[in-house]
């Protein structure tokens, strides 16, 4: 069974950098802890068997804490460790590809940039949640296009499917985003680059009740 419903909060997003191999489990777990609701595993490094290992230790966590795992562009890995969902940018595997490959039941989110082209292709063609921004300077992806709220704020409103906030996100700026709509906030300095990170995600869980 799909599991949309939980498409809601906040949405962590590792980094090989900010959580390392041999502190991963320990910070998700932390993240989790304070109520991310969300836990997406973005690691672009060639090594395949690291990869699944993280991906499998993951699975087990957020299954634990009764939270989504998201894979970042790699459907493969999504299917081998039954993890909830994939998620896919725009220079990856096609979200059709994705979908024969996965099947129904797996979450497929689709980076949309700022663009509401995108957004309304994405929607077509089956997706489950749409991303948009990034909406503030990115330390993690900082060549990443800016998105304007302005622009994309009505769609995000009627929207039918659960929308997610991206790009240097923090507590003092979520504010606008939510109030535009936005089901989901993806967060990964302001979560992962600090030291308090339970602490952190409960404050971020208060923004949502």
């Amino acid at each position: 069974m799909k599991s949309v419903e939980k498409l809601h909060g906040l949405y962590a997003i590792t980094d090989p950098k900010l959580t390392p191999p041999d502190s991963l489990v320990q910070q998700v777990d932390a993240a989790l802890t304070g109520g991310a609701r969300i836990i997406q595993l973005r690691d672009k490094s060639s090594d395949q068997a690291l990869r699944l290992q993280l991906a499998r230790q993951l699975r087990e966590l957020t299954a634990r804490h009764d939270a989504l795992l998201i894979i970042n562009d790699d459907a493969e890995l999504c299917r081998a460790v039954e993890a909830d969902g994939v998620h896919l940018g725009q220079d990856d595997m096609t979200l059709p590809e994705a979908r024969e490959l996965l099947g129904a039941s797996v979450i497929i989110g689709a980076t949309c940039h700022g663009s509401l082209a995108l957004a309304e292709k994405a929607v077509r063609e089956g997706a489950d949640y749409l991303a948009f921004g990034r909406f503030f300077p990115s330390s993690t992806k900082p060549d990443a296009p800016p998105a304007d709220l302005m622009a994309i704020g009505d769609f995000v409103r009627r929207c039918p499917l659960p929308t997610v906030a991206i790009g240097g996100i923090t507590l003092n700026n979520a504010g606008p985003l939510l109030e535009a709509g936005f089901a989901m906030l993806a967060v990964v300095n302001d979560v992962f680059g600090r030291a308090d990170i339970e602490a952190q995600c409960r404050r971020y869980r208060q923004l949502f009740s």
